[in-house]
C-alpha cells in the first residue's frame, strides 16, 4: 500500500507514464526475487544450494517489459532444471505460497526449459507472454539455455508462430473492438491500444528475433518517424492506463465516458468553439491509437511470408498494364520505374486505386507502404485551390464504382491521401462526438457510409434496388463522405457542411448541376430521418413540401439511400425494421408523388381513391349509414395504415361495440419487427385515454415507437401504438399480446385513478454517474405552421423509466388532445413529438401565453425525477 501511494504521488506530480510503470516494476521486482531468497532459506543444505544454482526467476508479460500498471497481475516463471525438478517441489510450494500471500493477482508457473519452450510454441498466448521475458533472480546459465532453446524453437516455426499470434489478437479485437474509433474504448485491448503495441513486439520478436521498437527501426523494419510514434503512443496509454488504475483503485482499462470527462479536465484542454475539451482529449487518444493500428499492420504485412509457389505462380499468371503495373491473381503492385511518381504525384495514385478498383484486387503492401511514407511527408491541402484536372478525374471515377470503394477510401484516409483530396478530412480525424449515440468518430462513420452503400450494389429488397438504379453514383458517395465533415465548429454542422460541399464541387470542378445535388445531400441529410421519425408522413402538408423541396425522383432516391447509410453506419441495431420501413414508406409516397405533374393534386387524389376503396368494401355490409360517417372521418394516418380489407374489419369489430366499454388486439408486424396493437373505444368511456394508454404499456415493457390516436365521428375512439416488446427479442408469444391487450383495456376501465407502476431495472449507470455524462439540454419546441389544425410539440430529455407517460399526463392536464405521437432518438435524448389540439374547440393552440405555459409545464415534467 505504502509503494501504491508513493507511485500515486510520483503520477500525480507528473512523471511519465513510462517512468511510473518502470518505478512501480522495480518495487515488485524487489518484492518477487525477496520472496525466492526466503523460500530458499527454508531449505536445508545442501539443496538450498543445489537449487540456488539451478533455478530462475523470470518475469514475463508486462513484468518483463518493466511496464506494470498499479493494479495489473504479476506473471512470474519458476524455472528449474530438468535434473531439480522433483526435488525443487518444495522451493515451488514455498515461493508460490510467498507471492500468494501479497494480495497481488499473481499468474504463476514452474517449468523446466524444455516444458516452456514446448508449450510456447504450441499456445500463442504462452508464446507472447514469453516473447518479452528477463531474468530477475537465479541462475542466468539456465535462464540463457531456456531463453536460446525458445528462440531456436520459433525461429524455425516463425511462419506458423505468427500467423497463430495474429490470430489471437484478432479474436481478442473481436471482443473489445475492432476498429481503434470505439467512444469507450479499452485502453488495453481495443484496436490501436497498449496490446497493439505489443503486438509490434511480438511480431518483431517471431520475425526478425527482436521485439525492442529502437532495435527494430536499426534494423529498418521500423522508420525514425514510426519509431517516434510508438514512444509517443506507449507514453501517452501508459499515463492514461495509470490514472485510471489509480481512480479505480483496482484494475480498470475501460475508458468510459465519465473518465473521459475527468481526464479533459485533469489535463486543462482549453476551450475551443465547436469543441469540448473531452472531445480534444479523446481525438488526441485516437490520434496515437490509430498511428499504432498503421504501423502494427503494416508491420504485420512485411512480416508475412510469400509462399514460394506465388513466387513461380503470380509471374505466369499475371500482366502489365501499361507498362506501369502488375496485375496479378490477387493484387496489383508497381513497377520499380512507377514507383517515384506515386510518390509525388496525386493523379498516378488514384490511377493505381483506379485499377484495383475496376479489377476487384488489392494493393499490395510494398506499393502501399511507398505511398504512405511520402504522404506523411507532405504538407496540408489549400482547400481554396482546384485539384489539377486529371487528379479531379480520377478520383470521380473512383468514387463512381462501389467495388471495393469502401475498403480504398479506408486506404486513402490511412495514407493521408483522401486529406488531400478533401481537406475536410483532416478537422475529422479522429473527431470524437460526445455522446452514447454515435459509437464511431466523424471519419470512421463517414466511411462506414460509403461502405453501407458499396454493401447495396448486390443487396436484395428495395434499398438495392433503388441504389442500383442511381446513375450518379460519384456524386452520392461524394455526399456520404462529406455530410459530417462539418462537425466540430460552432454552427450547425449541416450549414457548414453545405459550405464545403460547394467549397469541394468546385475544387473537383463538378458541372453547375452535380454541385447542387451534393449541396443538397449534404446540407439535407438529416431531412429524411426526421420527417419519418418525428412527422406524421400520411399528412400531405407534409410530404408535399417534401416532395417540391426534393425536386426530382433522382435526388429522392439519393436521399433515402444515403438516410439508410447514414443510421446503419451509426452503430450496430440504429437502422432497425422499424425506422428502414418509416423511410421507406416515406420514399414509396414521395416518389408517387413527384411522378405526377401536380404533387398537391397527386397527394389528394391518393386519399381520395383509397376512402372509396374502404367505403366500397363496407358497403357490403349492414349499417351503411354508420359505415358513410366513420370513412368519411377517417384521417389519411387511419387509411393507409392498414390494407383496406383489415380497416372495414377493425371497425366492424366496433360497430356494435357499447359506448362505455373497450376492445383491443395486437399483431406481430414481421417486416418492421413491431407489435401494433389497436384500441377501439368511445370518449366517455374515461378522461384522458393517451396517458392511461401509455402507462399501461410502459408498466408491460413495451417501448413505444409510435402511436397514432384518432377520435372519429360519434366519439369513436380507434388508437394503434407500435412497440417493441423488451422481454422478446423476436416476436412475442399470442399469450403475451392477450396479456398486453388485456391491460390497455383494464388501464382504461380503471377507477382508482391509481397510477402505473413501473419495474425498476438494473442500470449500468448509477444516476450520479449518467447525470455527469448528460450534457444536452431539456428542450420543448413548438410548432404551429407545419400543419393546420395541429399544434406540434416535440420534447427533448434524457431517457428514464415513465418519462413518456409523464408527459402524456402533463399533456392531458394542460386541456390538450393528442391525435399523433412518435418517440425517436436524437443524439443521446429521447424526442417525442406530439400532434395536439385544444380538447375543448379541437383546434391548434396559439395564444402566446397558453403555448409558453406548456413549454414551462412541460419542462417541468421532463425534469421531475423518476418513477411516479
Amino acid at each position: 500500500a505504502g509503494g501504491r501511494l508513493k507511485l500515486r504521488r510520483q503520477h500525480d506530480s507528473g512523471s511519465p507514464g513510462v517512468q511510473v510503470c518502470a518505478h512501480w516494476t522495480d518495487l515488485l521486482e524487489g518484492v518477487v526475487v525477496s520472496l525466492y531468497h526466503d523460500a530458499l532459506v527454508d531449505l536445508d543444505e545442501p539443496l538450498r544450494s543445489d537449487l540456488a544454482a539451478e533455478t530462475a526467476v523470470v518475469a514475463h508479460s508486462g513484468f518483463g517489459r518493466r511496464e506494470m500498471a498499479p493494479y495489473s497481475d504479476l506473471d512470474v516463471m519458476l524455472l528449474q532444471a530438468p535434473a531439480q525438478r522433483q526435488r525443487a517441489t518444495p522451493l515451488v510450494r514455498r515461493f508460490s505460497q510467498n507471492l500468494y500471500d501479497t494480495g497481488i493477482d499473481i499468474g504463476f508457473a514452474a517449468r523446466t526449459p524444455a516444458e516452456a519452450s514446448q508449450l510456447a510454441i504450441s499456445d500463442a498466448t504462452i508464446l507472447t507472454a514469453l516473447s518479452e521475458s528477463r531474468l530477475i533472480a537465479g541462475s542466468p546459465e539456465l535462464f540463457a539455455q531456456f531463453d536460446g532453446r525458445f528462440r531456436r524453437m520459433v525461429k524455425r516455426r516463425w511462419r506458423r508462430l505468427l500467423a497463430a499470434a495474429e490470430e489471437a489478437r484478432r479474436d481478442e479485437r473481436s471482443k473489445y473492438g475492432e476498429t481503434n474509433f470505439l467512444l469507450e474504448p479499452n485502453v488495453k485491448r481495443s484496436r490501436g491500444g497498449l496490446r497493439e503495441l505489443q503486438l509490434v513486439r511480438w511480431i518483431g520478436f517471431i520475425r526478425f528475433g527482436e521485439g525492442d521498437y529502437d532495435a527494430l527501426a536499426q534494423s529498418g523494419r521500423l522508420t525514425k518517424e514510426e519509431q517516434r510514434q510508438l514512444r509517443l503512443a506507449r507514453d501517452f496509454l501508459l499515463w492514461l492506463r495509470n490514472d485510471l488504475h489509480f481512480a479505480a483503485a483496482k484494475s480498470n482499462d475501460v475508458l468510459d465516458r465519465g473518465e473521459q470527462l475527468r481526464l479533459a479536465e485533469l489535463r486543462g484542454y482549453p476551450q475551443v468553439p465547436g469543441l469540448m475539451p473531452v472531445e480534444q482529449f479523446m481525438r488526441e487518444y485516437f490520434q496515437h491509437t490509430s498511428a499504432v493500428r498503421e504501423i502494427a499492420g503494416h508491420l504485420a504485412a512485411a512480416a508475412r511470408p510469400r509462399p514460394v509457389w506465388k513466387w513461380l505462380w503470380e509471374p505466369l499468371v499475371s500482366h502489365q498494364f501499361e507498362g506501369d503495373y502488375w496485375v496479378g491473381p490477387t493484387a496489383v503492385s508497381a513497377r520499380r520505374r512507377t514507383l517515384p511518381r506515386l510518390r509525388t504525384d496525386l493523379a498516378e495514385v488514384l490511377r493505381l486505386l483506379d485499377l484495383a478498383n475496376l479489377s476487384n484486387k488489392r494493393v499490395d503492401h510494398d506499393t502501399w507502404q511507398a505511398i504512405r511514407s511520402a504522404m506523411l511527408e507532405r504538407g496540408p491541402a489549400d482547400a481554396e485551390q482546384p485539384l489539377p484536372r486529371e487528379v479531379a478525374e480520377r478520383f470521380l471515377s473512383l468514387l463512381s464504382q462501389p467495388a471495393r470503394l469502401g475498403e480504398l477510401l479506408r486506404r486513402l484516409h490511412d495514407l493521408r491521401v483522401l486529406e488531400q483530396l478533401i481537406p475536410g478530412m483532416t478537422h475529422a480525424r479522429g473527431l470524437l462526438q460526445f455522446n452514447a449515440y454515435h459509437h464511431y468518430t466523424v471519419d470512421e462513420h463517414s466511411i462506414r457510409v460509403v461502405e453501407y452503400l458499396s454493401s447495396l450494389a448486390t443487396a436484395e429488397g428495395i434499398a438495392g434496388e433503388v441504389y442500383r438504379s442511381i446513375g450518379n453514383k460519384a456524386t452520392l458517395h461524394l455526399a456520404a463522405l462529406l455530410h459530417d465533415l462539418g462537425k466540430g465548429y460552432v454552427e450547425d454542422h449541416s450549414e457548414v457542411g453545405a459550405r464545403l460541399a460547394v467549397q469541394t464541387a468546385s475544387r473537383l470542378g463538378l458541372p453547375a448541376l452535380e454541385a447542387e445535388t451534393l449541396k443538397f445531400l449534404v446540407h439535407k441529410h438529416l431531412r429524411m430521418s426526421h420527417l419519418a421519425q418525428q412527422h406524421d408522413i400520411s399528412d400531405e402538408q407534409v410530404v408535399v413540401p417534401f416532395a417540391v423541396e426534393v425536386g426530382t425522383p433522382e435526388v429522392l432516391k439519393m436521399l433515402y439511400v444515403l438516410t439508410l447509410a447514414d443510421l446503419a453506419a451509426v452503430g450496430p441495431g440504429v437502422l432497425n425494421a422499424w425506422k428502414q420501413q418509416l423511410l421507406t414508406d416515406l420514399y414509396e409516397h414521395t416518389l408517387e408523388l413527384l411522378s405526377s405533374d401536380s404533387p398537391a393534386a397527386a397527394a389528394g387524389e391518393r386519399v381520395r381513391q383509397r376512402r372509396d376503396e374502404v367505403l366500397s368494401l363496407a358497403r357490403r355490409l349492414p349499417g351503411l349509414g354508420w359505415w358513410e360517417t366513420q370513412i368519411v372521418s377517417l384521417p389519411a394516418s387511419c387509411l393507409f395504415a392498414a390494407p383496406p380489407e383489415q380497416i372495414v374489419a377493425e371497425l366492424e369489430r366496433l360497430r356494435t361495440l357499447p359506448h362505455r366499454e373497450a376492445l383491443a388486439w395486437g399483431r406481430y408486424l414481421s417486416a418492421r419487427n413491431v407489435v401494433e396493437y389497436t384500441i377501439g373505444t368511445y370518449e366517455e368511456i374515461t378522461a384522458g385515454i393517451f396517458h392511461k394508454l401509455t402507462g399501461a404499456l410502459t408498466s408491460c415493457r413495451q417501448q413505444i415507437l409510435s402511436a397514432d390516436i384518432n377520435t372519429l365521428a360519434e366519439g369513436l375512439v380507434l388508437d394503434r401504438f407500435y412497440v417493441q416488446d423488451q422481454d422478446y427479442a423476436g416476436p412475442p408469444p399470442p399469450e403475451r399480446i392477450e396479456e398486453v391487450a388485456r391491460a390497455l383495456v383494464a388501464a382504461l376501465k380503471d377507477t382508482t385513478g391509481k397510477p402505473p407502476v413501473f419495474r425498476k431495472l438494473w442500470q449500468q449507470r448509477t444516476p450520479a454517474q449518467a447525470a455527469a455524462i448528460q450534457h444536452l439540454p431539456t428542450r420543448v419546441k413548438i410548432d404551429n405552421t407545419t400543419a393546420d389544425k395541429f399544434t406540434i410539440i416535440a420534447t427533448f430529455a434524457y431517457d428514464r423509466m415513465g418519462l413518456l407517460y409523464a408527459i402524456a399526463r402533463t399533456l392531458f392536464e394542460l386541456g390538450l388532445s393528442v391525435s399523433k405521437a412518435k418517440i425517436g432518438t436524437h443524439l443521446d435524448q429521447v424526442v417525442d413529438v406530439f400532434y395536439v389540439a385544444d380538447q375543448r374547440t379541437g383546434a391548434k393552440v396559439t395564444d402566446p401565453q397558453r403555448l409558453e405555459e406548456i413549454r414551462s409545464r412541460l419542462l417541468a415534467a421532463l425534469a421531475e425525477p423518476a418513477d411516479p
